[in-house]
């Protein structure tokens, strides 16, 4: 019997994905980012019970975006360091606490304390840039976009699931206890994480590892073209995607559209966004991903004004989650394909990290301001039209962007 090569052994690796990994990483992104995708739900009844205004849930919300973006930096450099699983543990409890605060929020601090601080320190320890680190350490670089798309179609698949869950959990038992049984979920979080044990030094990847510190990695990030157009570019795709998540329900209800289109929109957003986070994912594993990035941008702004301009009803409401849809999430596996192009998997959940708090800071302004404009002016347009504008920007500063590695000693 001949034995196998090892060139042939390692085109035999290359060629198939840790799908335990890739299946225990999807779940846990399924479950992070289902209850925060379904926030806007509970803002109305919430309101209703406890006799506050717009603003104040805006700003619970706003702040959740803000602390998932702050925290994402220093726990992606912490599963680096220390281990995913330990991060992805602490996420789960975490989590929960902050849904079980915000239920029995008494108080506006209360609410800006569960459902923003802890809720968002929750998803920040959990959510896309803990998973998809553990996922391009233990997968060959050519198959990287396949398989955060596939990640991401799964935190997809947990805002298609959420929405309807929890619009029927509060139909059922009220919002307060809904947000309990939420939290009780986010408990599978640290035994689904188990298979993702293991730092930046352990996986496939870990012998081409380039030697740097945490601050070589950052002067040679913020010193790199292409990464800072990254960054501001990912700071639209936060404003676009937040503000519909938390006043597209009450958005419809202002004009004049019935309250269950809203939850037959988040799901359709959340359904046709699985199939366009694992079409991002082929589509970027072979064409140009900063073209590609420019293209979506560009199409959600021409989704947006036409959604404004045209006759709005029930119908035109399906067709804009759908085309929302598809480009919802799209642009995450791109994006992070291109920092692990750029700068390898060594400092990959910092620096992809650095590149979502832009992103969670476009989405504090576009919560925030929803929530602020509305009360100021009773409408949601402007928040609309700068989030056209945005797109458009979007898509300029990422047609330049180059897709390589950075140019190291060791490499020249």
């Amino acid at each position: 019997m001949s034995a196998v090569s090892p060139a042939a052994t390692r085109a035999i690796e290359r060629s198939s994905l840790p799908w335990l990994i890739i299946v225990a990483g999807s779940l846990i992104a399924m479950l992070t980012f289902g209850p925060r995708s379904a926030m806007g739900f509970f803002q109305l009844p919430m309101l209703a019970d406890r006799g506050w205004d717009r603003t104040t849930f805006g700003l619970a919300m706003a702040l959740q975006n803000l602390c998932w973006g702050l925290g994402q930096p220093f726990f992606g450099a912490i599963a680096d360091k220390f281990g995913t699983w330990r991060v992805l543990a602490l996420s789960g409890l975490v989590y929960a606490s902050g849904l079980v605060t915000m239920a029995f929020a008494d108080a506006p601090i209360w609410l800006h304390i569960g459902g923003g601080v802890l809720v968002g320190l929750g998803v920040a320890s959990g959510s896309f840039g803990i998973v998809l680190s553990a996922f391009a350490r233990n997968v060959a670089p050519e198959q990287r976009s396949l398989a955060f798309g596939v990640g991401t179609a799964a935190g997809s698949a947990g805002m298609f699931l959420f929405a309807p869950l929890s619009q029927g959990l509060i139909s059922a038992y009220g919002w307060s206890d809904s947000l309990v049984y939420l939290g009780v979920l986010m408990l599978l979080v640290p035994l689904f994480a188990i298979p993702l044990r293991g730092n930046a030094t352990s996986g496939r990847q870990s012998e081409a590892l380039y030697k740097q510190t945490v601050g070589e990695a950052l002067k040679e990030a913020f010193g790199h073209r292409s990464y800072l157009l990254l960054v501001s570019g990912f700071f639209v795709c936060g404003y676009q995607v937040a503000f519909i998540t938390a006043h597209f329900p009450a958005y419809l209800g202002d004009i004049g559209i019935d309250a269950r289109y809203a939850v037959i929109a988040l799901a359709l957003i959340g359904f046709f966004n699985i199939i366009g986070s694992l079409s991002a994912g082929f589509i970027s594993q072979r064409y140009s991903k900063p073209y590609f990035l420019a293209l979506i941008y560009l199409a959600r702004s021409v989704a947006v004004a036409a959604f404004l301009l045209l006759p709005q009803s029930p119908a035109s409401v399906i067709v804009f989650a759908i085309v929302m849809g598809l480009l919802w999430l799209s642009t995450v596996p791109p994006t992070n394909a291109l920092v692990a192009i750029m700068f390898g998997t060594r400092h990959l959940g910092l620096l992809g990290g650095i590149v979502f708090l832009s992103h969670q800071i476009g989405s504090f302004l576009g919560v925030w301001m929803g929530g602020y404009l509305y009360d100021r002016f009773g409408s949601y347009d402007p928040v609309w039209w700068v989030g056209v504008a945005l797109g458009v920007f979007a898509a300029i500063v990422h047609w330049p962007i180059e897709e390589r590695g950075v140019l190291r000693p060791a490499m020249a």
